[in-house]
């Protein structure tokens, strides 16, 4: 009971909604998704919790940094498989067969 009323929730979501109006402030107009950036500051201001999540989703920028306007281009995680080492053998190894198999 204590989390919903006045405590950690709360708290949270008025710091998601405050990270999200700075964020929309200060990113650059023409890269704003959706909507143009005074709607997405009045969506946020105006619907809280609703209007962040829609923000984080729809109209932050894509691949942005994590601080509110960092707009530089923030490169996707990849997965780096076994064959992509420089040391991963191209052909598979085979021992050479004994051609004398009896003795």
């Amino acid at each position: 009971m204590f989390l919903f009323e006045e405590g950690l929730i709360p708290v949270l979501l008025l710091a998601l909604w405050m990270y999200c109006i700075f964020d929309v402030i200060a990113t650059d107009e023409g890269l704003a998704r959706n909507l143009p950036k005074g709607f997405w500051l009045l969506i946020v201001i105006f619907l809280p919790d609703i209007g962040s999540l829609a923000w984080l989703l729809l109209g932050r920028p894509l691949f942005a940094g994590r601080r509110p306007g960092d707009t530089t281009r923030r490169a996707p995680k990849r997965v780096i498989g076994p064959e992509d080492r420089p040391d991963f053998p191209t052909r598979p190894t085979r021992e050479p067969e004994d051609p004398d198999p009896v003795g």
